[in-house]
């Protein structure tokens, strides 16, 4: 079941000094709000600044003014979010925003000894993930949507506000007065998750009004069996590449499943290498696999940015 503000708050036991991703729109400045109430005095603010449209100088203002009636430390860091070939706008900015986060907690401000970073997706943005997973043809792992915690680059991430509908959170927040400025992109849609929330949510809700927390349920069983596979992939891992080197032997990625030496895969590639295959080039690679049955049967495949290749008994990858 959904939750209120209060009721995912009370639930919420971050490591702190606790850091929250300020974007100045409503649920970031609920979120900051309400994890400033709960630690007077141990929450520092983060906004990322992409530079990528004409508001964006409005939105550090804000933040600016909300910190400061706060009384909560802002730190802003500017970034280049243009995007590189073959990279969506969406991922540009996210990977600029993460390594932003990184760079203010760990470097540029260490002296606050930030331990966690709170960002405040929320139940409706949970379902729009699922959805999006689901027009991609996203396996468990895409279909597992957003998890409620997770590490980067040694820091602790949350999102306390999973369980709260977005309308929520905004009520919420105007019971408290406390102003946020609406992002112009968040409407555009050239964007198909903008797609998703102006014509697929309403009829959704419209026909299943408790959507919200049954397809959140669904995220949640696929995480959950996603987990099983990876315990089976790190398993079957050791033994494939038990030479020590953690390179996947031919032979014995042979002597698996089609569909474990896929799941086997996926798992080296992702932890080796944070690489995920496509589909297509997943299945090539397995194809390959079976057809190599003599010493000189090559094998380089497209892979990511990079390429599997044959050495010897075993797969490699590189990026050239």
């Amino acid at each position: 079941m959904t939750q209120s503000v209060d009721q995912a708050l009370q639930g919420f036991d971050p490591a702190l000094p606790l850091a929250v991703a300020l974007s100045g729109g409503a649920d970031s400045v609920a979120l900051l709000v309400a994890c400033a109430e709960k630690w007077p005095g141990q929450v520092v603010a983060l906004h990322v600044n992409h530079g990528l449209q004409t508001a964006a100088s409005g939105f550090e203002a804000h933040c600016q003014i909300v910190c400061s009636q706060l009384n909560v430390p802002l730190l802003v860091q500017k970034v280049d979010a243009a995007k590189r070939s073959g990279q969506s706008p969406e991922d540009a900015a996210r990977q600029a925003r993460y390594k932003a986060f990184s760079t203010l907690a760990l470097v540029e401000y260490a002296q606050y000894a930030i331990k966690s970073i709170a960002v405040a997706q929320h139940a409706d943005d949970q379902v729009e993930t699922l959805l999006l997973a689901l027009s991609r043809g996203s396996g468990l792992a895409g279909l597992s949507a957003m998890p409620a915690c997770w590490q980067r680059d040694g820091l602790i991430y949350y999102r306390p506000l999973l369980q709260v509908a977005g309308v929520d959170i905004r009520k919420w927040l105007d019971g408290r007065g406390v102003p946020f400025v609406e992002d112009p992109t968040n409407v555009d849609e050239q964007f198909t998750r903008n797609r998703i929330r102006a014509r697929l949510m309403p009829a959704l809700r419209s026909v299943f009004p408790h959507f919200l927390d049954t397809l959140a349920r669904s995220a949640s069983h696929a995480a959950q069996a996603q987990c099983v596979l990876d315990e089976v992939a790190s398993q079957d891992l050791l033994q494939v590449g038990r030479h020590g080197d953690g390179l996947p032997q031919i032979m014995a990625l042979q002597s698996l499943s089609w569909a474990r030496q896929a799941n086997t895969l996926r798992l080296w590639l992702k932890s080796s290498f944070q690489t995920i295959p496509s589909t297509a080039q997943l299945n090539e690679l397995l194809e390959q696999i079976r057809a190599c049955t003599t010493r000189g049967h090559g094998i380089h495949i497209k892979v990511g940015a990079g390429f599997v290749r044959r050495s010897g008994q075993v797969l490699t990858w590189y990026n050239p």
